[in-house]
């Protein structure tokens, strides 16, 4: 459905969640907010490009030569003074004193520990006998085994290849391998790291050198008012979390990527759009969106990108009948999770929802959000794929247009700003490449843990997929405690539905009665029209997005 995607429910007024007029919201953050000062509405001029020779080359090194009057009309262009000297501006940031989301609190599995990474950090979170959640570095320190593949046992960690268990902050209570006389070495610990759970959502300060600061712990205000209501998901995705973050801030692409995915984007809409950059700071940026035909500040979308991974897209929505102010939101949480990998909490609510939205389960937003990231992940997969061959700045490779790309031109400019301070980043103007190799895990977490420990939160041997990011099963249904159930649901009946239809043949075949017969005849097969209908509903939830127009 259309709130899948932070510009579906943009352009149109008629969303299923919200079918109201709007006006746009302001940012969320009021504790961290910057003035905003709105200038007065511009036009962004178009025109044909004439040129008929390509400039782009096989082997680009250097930025495409475009003439200057392309520059000046049509592609995003130097934003200060600095970069028009060529300056680069450089700014104090550290990526691990930052907050970043781990997972859906109401996600979080009850009897089993849930194996997690940020960037190259591998970490383990799970629920000790008090409820209270624990983080650990996911390494048993006896013989570096993933403690995310061991259980739990009253409440402590045991890790599952000789059965060390830990508690609290860390300290290994249990070696069944000592002497009953011997005390437990006090460096048989595990690194521990800070974990909060703040408005649905755990996050995890990732410093060991400095004290979780509470300043930076993310909050949204929208999601804190009084009657707010939100559809959130997980999803693991195979490309960086940057690339990522430019898909999401990306309106320009909605039109033609996300065509019919339901009645909201349409190809026939894909236009130039206006972009007004409001406020930008270290930690990121905001700024206003719209239409070129919208021509007050009224009608815009306000977008706001925060350190280190947080977008956002508000709107206040004001109902014409009543006058009464509503607010919307669409956030979006991007934690990397490794070179090409990420993983996204996507929330979508507001303080109005509309009647129809109750109609439909939770599951369908949540097939329907898989399928909008399928339709992009092949483009972003290979626009992965390139920014690592080509091993250039961004600015060197793509060819941004006011009237699409400003967003993302900003994003990159940011990380030229901050990419010291990261493990490898790719800027508008700079790049660092990972220092450390991509780890390749030839034994997926849960492939065997999942059998052996009955590991809800993975997928194992003996589910209907092998642990693989692209695929949807693997990418959010093991990540959704919903989903899972309802997938389970739909087998168990299907089985029985299967069981009835059989029996009611046989039955039928057997009876002598004219009537009886047709009676179990017509009632197997409403039984098989069942089996149908929950094979489709499991399909729905575990099958990939194919484009039709595609062939294979």
């Amino acid at each position: 459905m259309a709130l899948f995607h932070p510009f579906l429910s943009h352009h149109y007024s008629s969303s299923l969640l919200f079918p109201i007029t709007h006006k746009p919201l302001g940012a969320t953050q009021p504790q961290r907010q910057h003035p905003v000062v709105l200038r007065p509405p511009f036009h962004i001029p178009t025109r044909k490009i004439t040129n008929t020779k390509c400039a782009a080359v096989a082997d680009i090194k250097p930025a495409a030569p475009v003439d200057d009057e392309d520059h000046e009309v049509l592609l995003v262009g130097p934003t200060s003074e600095q970069e028009r000297r060529g300056e680069r501006i450089v700014a104090d940031y550290d990526w691990t004193e930052e907050w970043y989301p781990l997972y859906l609190t109401q996600d979080i599995p009850e009897d089993a520990p849930l194996g997690l990474t940020v960037f190259d950090k591998q970490l383990v979170l799970y629920r000790d006998g008090k409820g209270d959640l624990q983080c650990y570095q996911d390494r048993c320190p006896h013989r570096l085994a993933k403690l995310s593949e061991g259980q739990l046992i009253d409440g402590r960690l045991e890790c599952l290849y000789h059965g060390w268990q830990f508690e609290g902050a860390g300290k290994c209570v249990k070696i069944p391998q000592l002497p009953a006389d011997a005390k437990i070495p006090r460096s048989a610990c595990v690194k521990t790291y800070e974990v909060r759970d703040s408005q649905g959502v755990v996050w995890v300060w990732m410093s060991q050198k400095t004290p979780p600061n509470p300043a930076k712990l993310p909050w949204f205000e929208n999601f804190d008012r009084p009657g707010f209501q939100d559809t959130s998901t997980t999803h693991e995705l195979p490309y960086d979390h940057s690339i990522l973050l430019e898909n999401l801030m990306d309106p320009a692409h909605v039109p033609i990527s996300h065509d019919r995915t339901d009645w909201s984007a349409k190809r026939e809409d894909a236009q130039p759009l206006r972009f007004e950059v409001t406020e930008r700071t270290d930690r990121g940026f905001a700024g206003l969106w719209g239409k070129t035909t919208d021509q007050s500040a009224a009608s815009l979308s306000f977008l706001r990108f925060e350190a280190p991974c947080s977008l956002q897209n508000n709107r206040e929505i004001v109902d014409d009948k009543t006058g009464e102010k509503h607010y919307f939101s669409g956030l979006f949480l991007c934690r990397p999770t490794g070179q090409g990998k990420s993983m996204l909490i996507v929330r979508f609510g507001g303080t109005k929802r509309s009647p129809l939205a109750k109609l439909f389960p939770k599951w369908y937003f949540h097939q329907n959000a898989g399928k909008v990231f399928e339709q992009d992940m092949g483009f972003l997969s290979s626009q992965n794929e390139i920014l690592m061959k080509e091993k250039v700045p961004t600015k060197n490779l793509y060819l941004s247009l006011k009237s699409s790309d400003t967003w993302v031109a900003e994003y990159r400019k940011w990380m030229d700003k901050v990419g010291h301070g990261m493990p490898y980043h790719f800027g508008h103007s700079t790049i660092s490449l990972p220092k450390e190799p991509a780890v390749v895990e030839h034994a997926p977490a849960g492939l065997v843990a999942g059998v052996s420990a009955s590991l809800p939160a993975k997928g194992g041997i003996g589910t209907m997929h092998a642990p693989n990011l692209a695929n949807r099963y693997f990418r959010h249904v093991v990540h959704c405690k919903e989903c899972r159930n309802v997938v389970k649901a739909f087998q168990a009946w299907k089985n029985a539905l299967s069981a009835i239809a059989v029996a009611l043949t046989a039955l039928a075949i057997l009876i002598s009665g004219r009537q009886w017969k047709a009676l179990l005849l017509v009632s197997a097969a409403v039984c098989s029209g069942g089996v149908y209908a929950c094979s489709a509903a499991v399909a729905l939830n575990t099958t990939n997005f194919i484009r039709t127009h595609r062939r294979l």
